[in-house]
């Protein structure tokens, strides 16, 4: 696992996971402190307001001393005349600390107060109650102090504290939990490192869990699989090459060295003919092994409308061994490469000529949207196991189709190749007499 912060996922996963927490922690807190300061403040205000209504009921009694005690911060009664008759001892020498008086309709009154005299620079909550006495409307006064934002630092250590502790085990728990989440991924990683050309046979573990990772796992074994096949499939097609070029040079260095070791008696036109076969057949095997190259590269092709059934009559104008009977819709036009259909027809004619018994029936229809050329010969047939390997490259069957009759073992591959270029399908079906052979091409849109 990739521990540096800047390339870490988990890292990265976590660290976004804790800053987001951090940041609902503090909103949350902060909804938390205003309420909690809100209450505060309420709870001042009821406490000014009850050690004003304790001075009512002393006041309504005649019993209200010079010097009173109280709750509150300070607490003054002032009568009609405006002179304090009573007060708390802080403020006893003090004229009236506020003018603050009920509404008309009211009998009491709570406000907060700035800058009063004696107490510059803070905020009081004053709680002002209006009596009636016989002489008239007397005000009671009684302060505490406001609140502060913070309420009290026990508040703010304990909100503080709750936003380490669950930053502190977010961290930890995505840490963890990303940590086990990303193990099968770093193990498969290491799986995939191990595995090279020479060993394509390991496969990547697959977690229990049915979860992404796991699909993951089983797409790359999936993968591999894949791999392995097309490698050893490029494998046998490199040994097979090897050992199909090597034959006719063979042939011709062995041919050579027999006529110079008895010059004199050789004959030279005969050699000369043998070794034009080899060549020929040397030829043949290097044009397929570049035209298969052509098509695995994906080489760009010319596209244009081509009918079947004009390419067909013009690709069976040559005289064949066997005879060569033809079915032909008119119409039949599709979008392609003519080289490479003329070339894929022509693979598919030399392949029923060299295994026909007496002829080769090629017929051209169309079906739904969709151009059909086939090709059917009257020999021993292809054994339904055999219809997908024949396409292979270099393929070797049994003696009645085995393509050391003249082939060279790419001709069919080279034909299925050049019919998957054209969005198209190249299949051995079921006939009742020979090799059924059927392209099927996309017909040409109006």
């Amino acid at each position: 696992m990739i521990t540096r912060f800047g390339r870490s996922v988990r890292a990265r996963l976590t660290l976004f996971a804790s800053a987001a927490m951090a940041l609902l922690c503090v909103v949350v807190s902060g909804f938390v402190l205003y309420a909690v300061h809100n209450t505060a403040m309420d709870i001042s205000s009821d406490k000014a307001l009850t050690a004003a209504f304790r001075l009512v009921h002393l006041a309504k009694r005649g019993t209200l001393p010079a010097v009173i005690s109280s709750d509150a911060k300070w607490a003054q009664v002032v009568n009609v005349r405006g002179r304090v008759v009573a007060a708390t001892e802080n403020v006893a020498t003090f004229g009236p600390l506020t003018r603050l008086e009920p509404a008309e309709d009211n009998a009491n009154r709570t406000q907060i107060a700035c800058d009063l005299p004696h107490y510059p620079g803070s905020c009081q909550i004053v709680a002002a109650v209006r009596i009636y006495q016989e002489d008239g409307d007397w005000l009671i006064y009684a302060a505490t102090d406001v609140a502060p934002w913070y309420v009290h630092p026990a508040v703010l250590a304990f909100l503080a504290g709750c936003v380490l502790v669950l930053v502190a085990l977010t961290w930890f728990g995505v840490s963890r939990v990303v940590a086990r989440t990303l193990g099968p991924v770093d193990r498969i990683r290491t799986r995939l490192a191990e595995i090279t050309a020479t060993d394509l046979g390991k496969r990547v573990p697959v977690p229990e869990n049915a979860d992404e990772i796991k699909a993951l796992a089983q797409t790359a074994n999936q993968t591999l699989d894949r791999l392995e096949g097309a490698v050893e499939r490029q494998r046998r097609f490199v040994s097979d090459a090897s050992h199909d070029l090597r034959s006719p040079i063979t042939a011709m260095r062995a041919q050579v060295e027999e006529a110079m070791m008895h010059p004199g008696d050789a004959d030279w036109p005969g050699t000369g003919q043998a070794l034009l076969g080899s060549m020929d057949r040397l030829q043949c095997i290097v044009e397929d092994l570049l035209a298969l190259a052509k098509l695995d590269a994906g080489a760009p092709a010319v596209r244009e409308p081509i009918d079947l059934s004009e390419l067909v009559r013009a690709e069976t104008v040559r005289p064949r061994s066997k005879q060569v009977i033809t079915t032909m819709w008119p119409g039949v036009t599709v979008m392609g490469d003519r080289l490479q259909l003329a070339r894929l027809l022509t693979n598919l004619l030399d392949n029923g000529e060299r295994h026909a018994v007496s002829q080769v029936v090629v017929a051209v229809r169309s079906h739904a949207s969709l151009a059909v050329l086939e090709v059917l010969d009257d020999g021993a047939g292809i054994a339904p196991e055999h219809r997908e390997a024949i396409f292979e490259r270099f393929t070797r069957l049994d003696a009645a189709r085995s393509r050391d009759s003249g082939g060279t073992g790419l001709g069919l591959s080279i034909a299925r190749e050049i019919a998957t270029a054209h969005g198209g399908t190249l299949t051995v079906e079921e006939s009742d007499t020979g090799a059924d052979f059927v392209l099927r091409l996309p017909l040409k849109e109006d």
